[in-house]
C-alpha cells in the first residue's frame, strides 16, 4: 500500500521550475485605470507600444468606462438587457395584448 502518495506529482508550490526562463520574458505592459459611472474602477493592462482606448467597457455593471473618474461616459442607446415581457411591450400595443389574452383564453376554455 503507498504511504504518502497522491494522484498529483509536483503540483505543490515549489515543486518545479516555473520561471521567466522556461516562459520568456513578458513584453512590457501598461495598466490603465477606468472608471464608469457607478464608481467601478477597471485597471485592464495593455502592451507598452500598443495605443489605449478611449472607453472600456465595466465588467462590473457593464457601462462605459472612461479614463476620467469625474467625466465617466454616458450609455448609448436602450438598456442592454431586456426581459422578454419588455420585448413583447416594445412590439405590441395594450390593445392588441388584450385581444391576444382574450382569444387564448377563449381557446383555453374551449369556445373556439
Amino acid at each position: 500500500m503507498a504511504q504518502g502518495r497522491t494522484g498529483i506529482r509536483g503540483a505543490r508550490i515549489g515543486s518545479g521550475p516555473m520561471g521567466e526562463p522556461e516562459r520568456g520574458d513578458l513584453a512590457p505592459r501598461t495598466a490603465v485605470s477606468y472608471w464608469c459611472g457607478n464608481g467601478h474602477e477597471t485597471r485592464p493592462s495593455f502592451a507598452a507600444e500598443a495605443e489605449v482606448p478611449r472607453v472600456w467597457d465595466c465588467p462590473k455593471c457593464g457601462l462605459p468606462a472612461g479614463l476620467d473618474p469625474d467625466d465617466t461616459p454616458t450609455a448609448v442607446g436602450p438598456i442592454p438587457y431586456k426581459t422578454h415581457l419588455g420585448y413583447v411591450r416594445q412590439r405590441r400595443t395594450e390593445q392588441d395584448g388584450e385581444e391576444l389574452l382574450n382569444a387564448a383564453l377563449a381557446k383555453l376554455r374551449g369556445t373556439i
